[in-house]
């Protein structure tokens, strides 16, 4: 049967194979073409080599490679890392075609593909829920996704457009009806543009500003998101009405996307409130102008005369209302020319309110409000279905009614984020000077909790505009005034939430409450605290979470306390970080810490009648929590989804799933259906929430892996520098790949780095070691142990959270080399630290392979995913000639930084770095 299945499997990844030897054919045509007969035969050579490494260990070859590479002049080394680097990237382009493929040939042979929309609802039909129940599933149904401008995009946009023109004829040349000219002639045009690609350049040339990256997370709204969500809401509505046809279904807004770009300023000096207020500014005008360009597309169409037909007296009636409020010079020609046409004369007034509100000109009749807009569409709507043109209604009209209640005038929810030692060192500033505490941050935490219930008491402001504060204090007290602003200016909507980083006692939070009170944020009436700004938690480290429980009770029980409201019913947001609890504590002890930190908050906060909303800060990267959108939310406890859900979008992220619109599509259909499905079994009672045996099991298992971790990153001062050494953490940084600093602090200091270069580092040195480390000693221990390895095998079997987790830990440990990762380990100074070190992670590595196998019951790593497994053994040995130079420029650049050719060997280093980031993929 398995041998079925797997002939059957490769018959469906033939197309794929098909495309990779099509473009590979291009790109050595171009290769010849660009740099000689010669160049692709180095290219071909150098990959035979690594081939034949991967087969025999042998280790006279793996010298042989070694000179080979050493013996590149420098003009031919940069080729031949640009070839991979190039494969790599149409390797990406050809799987991506593939998956829409097979998308659609599932769609038009009308079958159930996994985790599709229908299946969902068919699954919902099937398990016997009546339509009412749907219906409640629905009113709760929540999903934010929130773009970062974190910097593990390592392309540049140029780049990106090349991919995505490339993409657009790879599926064009799909198409059966082609005729042999046509062929031929995009065949050619393919070439042109991989020739395009060889002579661009891939590395910025300048770190991207703020306002560079917030025009980047926007190309994905212009380019796919503004119309995939309203696809992904018309296909859930299209197939509850399929399988529940006795109700009319209308799909609430369920489906978000949300941004810190241009909002996070935690160590990131350059979002100032001017670069937040022109945020809001470039998402406002975008979104306004695609309602334009959509109105201006109905205008055509709504040729309906009342010669013929009867409008709506509402319609005749906000024509004269119109005529009142907006003068006619501001609708460009005036009115519409011809009398009869009232949808056109409408349109052409709601394109003048719109022309206002986007350039912030309330006096001349702009839409004070979202609703107002809506309201005018609606009534077009019902107007139209007085004399039966549904069509239209239906249509080109639902899908900018859709669109407007899904974005807005603000587009993205814009949330705030800010470390917690900024509002403490500002706080302490502003109550030293007023004489009230000396030092306000040397407090405890009771003597910080007391003072400030003192102060949120007092109806007195702290501060006025008249006193003089350190730069910094300013700053703090300037973007509460922005919010206000903000608010006032593009809505409510436009700010809603206030993160705080490293949130280590319930005074941070009261710190932020303590600000919003004095810019009129958060205030009493009647004796009753009211809030227009919610404050969120981001627990980061293991001790947080150990406390989360008793940060956030102490929280809810002071009198300052205001929930925010969904839908009527009051909830609390609280941000868990993947990436820093990872760094902390390792991938095992973070995965377990933050889901039993889920259920123990889930539960304090049904005591205290609110429903949490937890927000998931995962990465791309398997050590950052990274990992497919519907497994991440699979993974979840199911009671913990009613609050809904978000999810951080980051970096490869964005590009991988959002660029191109039916990749954008099926991503989010993967995440609604699983959403739906776990939701669902949560409520009927069929959701694989862990006994007590099995969450102590996770406790005991995560201590020892925990311990195991710590040893090796917290226990050896020279372990840091290992680190710094035997990887190319400094090159990352002078790779312009983001406007933030990778370090929070001017300091080498474990506890300052950031996760993402953290993670990003150990897999460029193909080790991987945050996604697995120490994940091996805590498995294997409890499986040595009386009854260990069946109930390990019993979990994996029937608890999605530690599959899941097992799962992840394959992925990684398949992708991860420790013959690469070897090389990378000489360029340590101290042979006495390497030594050490490399054979902990050999060790360990090698204990975690054989546990996962054994609790899996597989013969070799990701037995149960075959094309991934054969799509990682087909790719690594064009990934080892760029590990094997990479490793080689790294040391000619730390042996000689005085080099005339240092600048030449950085820019190769950091072309190998964007060829290795491609060619692993999922590694920000």
């Amino acid at each position: 049967m398995s041998t079925e299945i797997s002939t059957i499997e490769q018959g469906k990844e033939q197309p794929l194979r098909k495309d990779v030897r099509f473009l590979g054919n291009i790109l050595g045509e171009v290769l010849v073409m660009q740099g000689g007969q010669e160049l692709l035969e180095r290219v071909e050579h150098i990959r035979e080599m690594t081939k034949e490494l991967r087969i025999s260990h042998n280790s006279d070859r793996l010298e042989q490679c070694k000179q080979e590479i050493q013996s590149l002049s420098p003009g031919t080394r940069r080729d031949v890392i640009r070839a991979f680097a190039i494969y790599f990237q149409l390797v990406n382009i050809a799987e991506q075609n593939h998956r829409i493929r097979r998308h659609r040939e599932y769609r038009r042979d009308g079958g159930g593909q996994r985790w599709s929309i229908e299946s969902a609802v068919q699954m919902l039909k099937e398990s016997g829920m009546e339509a009412q129940e749907v219906a409640g599933i629905l009113d709760k149904l929540s999903l934010e996704l929130v773009m970062t401008a974190h910097p593990t995009e390592a392309m540049r946009r140029t780049v990106l457009d090349i991919h995505h023109r490339i993409s657009d004829l790879m599926a064009r040349l799909d198409d059966p009806l082609l005729t042999e000219s046509e062929k031929d002639h995009y065949q050619q045009e393919l070439q042109g543009e991989v020739v395009t690609l060889w002579q661009s350049d891939e590395l910025r040339q300048r770190k991207p500003t703020v306002i560079d990256e917030v025009r980047n997370g926007l190309y994905y709204l212009d380019e796919t998101l503004f119309d995939v969500l309203p696809q992904v809401h018309r296909e859930l509505e299209h197939s509850l009405n399929r399988h529940y046809p006795d109700r009319e279904w209308h799909v609430p807004c369920y489906l978000k996307f949300g941004s810190w770009i241009g909002g996070d300023r935690d160590g990131n000096p350059w979002v100032t409130p001017e670069v937040t207020w022109r945020t809001l500014e470039m998402q406002r005008e975008l979104v306004i102008s695609k309602y334009e360009a959509s109105l201006h597309n109905l205008v055509e169409k709504l040729s309906h005369s009342t010669r013929v037909i009867r409008v709506a007296d509402s319609l005749l009636d906000s024509l004269e209302k119109d005529r009142k409020e907006v003068e006619p010079g501001d609708i460009g020609q005036g009115e519409w020319r011809n009398e009869h046409e009232l949808y056109r004369r409408k349109c052409t007034y709601i394109l003048a309110r719109l022309k206002h509100t986007r350039l912030g000109q309330k006096e001349k009749g702009c839409y004070r409000d979202v609703e107002e807009f809506l309201a005018d569409l609606r009534l077009i709507d019902e107007s139209l279905r007085i004399h039966h043109a549904q069509s239209i209604a239906d249509g080109d009209l639902a899908l900018l009614i859709r669109q407007v209640e899904l974005f807005g005038f603000h587009l993205l929810t814009l949330d705030i984020r800010q470390d917690s030692g900024e509002h403490e060192s500002a706080l302490s500033e502003i109550l030293s000077t007023l004489g009230i505490a000396e030092d306000y941050a040397s407090l405890s935490e009771e003597d910080k909790m007391a003072l400030l219930t003192e102060l949120l008491q007092d109806p007195r402001p702290l501060t006025s505009s008249f006193m003089e504060f350190s730069e910094d204090t300013r700053k703090c007290l300037d973007l509460f005034a922005l919010i206000v602003r903000a608010k006032k200016e593009f809505g409510d909507e436009a700010i809603r939430n206030y993160l705080i980083s490293m949130t280590q006692g319930t005074s941070d939070l009261l710190e932020v409450v303590l600000f919003a009170k004095e810019v009129g944020l958060w205030r009493q009436e009647e004796g009753k605290p009211v809030a227009s700004l919610h404050v969120v938690p981001l627990l980061e480290t293991i001790d947080d979470l150990h406390r989360a429980e008793e940060i956030m009770e102490a929280y809810y029980r002071h009198p300052a306390y205001v929930p925010a409201t969904m839908k009527d019913c009051p909830y609390q947001e609280i941000m868990l970080g993947y990436s820093d609890s990872n760094k902390d504590g390792g991938m095992l002890t973070a995965n377990w810490e933050l889901f039993r930190a889920q259920e123990e908050l889930y539960s304090l906060s049904k005591r205290y009648g609110l429903e949490v909303r937890f927000f998931h800060g995962r990465g791309g990267a398997l050590g950052r929590g990274g990992g497919p959108l519907n497994q991440s939310i699979q993974a979840q406890p199911p009671a913990t989804l009613a609050g809904g859900v978000k999810i951080t979008e980051q970096g490869e992220v964005l590009s991988s799933r959002y660029a191109l619109k039916p990749i954008a599509y099926r991503s989010l259909e993967q995440a609604t259906s699983a959403l739906l499905t776990s939701y669902a079994d949560g409520l009927q009672g069929r959701g694989d929430a862990p006994g007590e045996a099995w969450m102590e099991t996770m406790a005991d298992i995560s201590e020892v892996a925990r311990h195991k971790y710590q040893e090796l990153v917290f226990g050896d001062p020279r372990f840091l520098d290992y680190f710094n050494e035997a990887t190319p953490l400094p090159e990352i940084g002078k790779l312009k790949i983001g406007s933030r600093p990778s370090r929070r602090k001017n300091s080498r200091a474990f506890e300052n780095l950031r996760a993402i270069p953290w993670v990003f580092s150990w897999t460029q040195s193909r080790n991987l070691l945050p996604a697995w480390y120490a994940a091996g000693t805590g498995l294997a221990e409890y499986a040595e142990g009386t009854g260990g390895l069946e109930r390990l095998r019993e979990m994996y079997r029937s608890w999605t959270f530690f599959r899941s987790l097992v799962d992840n830990l394959q992925m990684a440990l398949a992708k991860a080399d420790l013959g690469i990762a070897r090389e990378y380990s000489y360029l340590a100074r101290d042979p006495e630290v390497r030594n050490l070190v490399y054979r902990q992670v050999e060790e360990e590595y090698r204990k975690a392979q054989e546990v996962v196998l054994a609790i899996t019951g597989q013969t070799e790593i990701l037995d149960h995913l075959p094309v991934i497994q054969e799509s990682i053994r087909l790719r690594n040995p064009y990934v080892d000639p760029l590990s094997f130079i990479q490793v080689y420029l790294l040391g000619l650049l730390r042996s000689d930084e005085e080099s005339k050719e240092r600048q030449d060997e950085l820019e190769q280093v950091l072309l190998t770095i964007n060829g290795i980031a491609a060619g692993l993929r999922n590694t920000g």
